[in-house]
């Protein structure tokens, strides 16, 4: 319970990724991490693995009957789907790297008085202005982005004690229930009227609130106001969290090695110059893309991904039970030494080329897999490389906090302490 996230990397490395039946009192779920069995869950066996049971309670808490839950997941993937493959994503690469440049250079009146700052929130910040582009259009006003934002940010990180204890019933108060609804209210005072908006423009343009407001449910009729709600929330977690989060633990991941910080800076200076940053940027930023990779190996902001078993199953050559409680955990199967080379190092080059041994296909799980893998996968591509050539063009970083930093399990895990970096402007020639 004091790191339970480095508990569960302990637990499947003392296994070598055998299963692992945890005892948390009254729930004994299994810990799964061997690339194996997660390709049985994930994808050989999907539809027996369900993404319900206590584990998932403070998901729909948040974002209720959307894209994230079982019995609204099929209409949800039929609509929004097209709306983040890797096509259309490319197609919005120019607006985004207008939106990540102007989110980066609010930035330096932080850098010009030496004021230090919290990354996760500032990252956070740049990465929303993303997502709300994608998600809004030009509807969200400055305003409401910036109470959506920080909203996000506290209902993610307080419901972590509900996550750890799923079985506590919700009538016994824990740490973060208050901090989580306040939140939830906050984030529902942004979306209500922004649907509302939407449905009188009755606009046909490409951002996903426009999409929902079209849709139609199984019997054809307009979606509701509170379904339209839920896959919004939904979808804004997924395409956020996952880069707030691994861009947040990229800072004093640079500052722990040098070197790779240098060859990165290098290659942005090559590709972005003087900057801005634009869409012809992104194919250069190969050496990026690769630190970013190994990031989410390290650092996968979905630290687990509970599921229930429908029926029995065998798994490995142990018995699950219908109803069972299964744990995938990329945290722990990224870090199996089996399937990966020095595990604990952080070493970008495991991206940088084919390796000359095929890696498993399902070694690697930041996103997931199968048909229910992340939404978010091809904008996580296109925004944190922008994201960070934005910032490394413009300015020197430095983490002024002090570590050793813990993942500290929530909706994604996040570094405890807090990483505070100063940022000094560059001279661009």
């Amino acid at each position: 319970m004091r790191d339970p996230v480095n508990a569960l990397a302990g637990f499947g490395r003392a296994a070598g990724g055998e299963i692992v039946r945890i005892n948390l009192g009254p729930l004994r779920p299994y810990l799964v991490s061997h690339p194996d069995h997660v390709q049985r869950v994930l994808r050989d066996n999907w539809r027996n693995y369900t993404r319900d049971g206590m584990f998932w309670e403070p998901v729909r808490r948040l974002a209720g009957s959307s894209i994230f839950t079982e019995e609204s997941w099929d209409l949800s993937r039929r609509i929004l789907q097209p709306l983040f493959t890797a096509r259309h994503m490319a197609s919005l690469t120019g607006a985004l790297a207008e939106t990540i440049d102007a989110g980066v250079a609010a930035l330096e009146p932080h850098a010009r008085a030496g004021r230090p700052v919290e990354a996760s929130a500032e990252m956070a910040a740049i990465v929303a202005r993303a997502v709300n582009r994608v998600l809004f259009g030009s509807r969200i006003s400055q305003a409401d982005a910036e109470r959506l934002s920080p909203a996000y940010t506290i209902a993610g990180s307080s419901f972590g004690p509900r996550l750890l204890m799923p079985f506590m019933p919700y009538a016994v108060p824990m740490p973060g229930d208050r901090a989580f609804r306040q939140a939830v209210n906050t984030i529902d005072e942004v979306m209500y009227p922004l649907i509302r908006r939407s449905r009188a423009e009755h606009g046909d343009g490409g951002d996903v609130i426009s999409a929902l407001c079209r849709a139609t449910d199984e019997d054809g009729k307009p979606l509701s106001d509170r379904r339209i709600r839920d896959d919004l929330v939904g979808v804004y977690a997924a395409a956020s969290e996952t880069t707030a989060m691994a861009l947040t633990w990229l800072w004093p991941t640079l500052e722990a090695h040098p070197e790779v910080a240098r060859r990165m800076v290098d290659e942005i200076d090559e590709v972005v110059g003087v900057g801005p940053v634009n869409a012809t940027s992104l194919p250069g930023l190969r050496y990026t893309k690769a630190v970013l990779q190994e990031l989410l190996r390290l650092y996968p902001a979905g630290w687990i991904f509970p599921r229930r078993a429908v029926a029995d199953d065998d798994l490995g050559g142990v018995r699950i039970k219908a109803g069972a409680q299964v744990l995938l955990s990329p945290f722990v199967t990224h870090r199996l030494e089996e399937f990966w080379d020095r595990p604990e190092v952080f070493d970008p080059e495991r991206f940088t080329a084919e390796p000359g041994e095929r890696r498993h296909r399902w070694s690697y799980i930041p996103f997931g897999g199968g048909s229910r893998q992340c939404l978010g996968v091809h904008l996580y591509y296109i925004e944190a490389p922008l994201i960070v050539a934005a910032i490394l063009s413009r300015f020197r970083t430095s983490v002024v906090s002090t570590g050793p930093y813990t993942p500290v399990p929530a909706a994604a895990t996040h570094p405890r302490p807090s990483v505070r970096l100063t940022l000094s402007i560059r001279e661009r020639i």
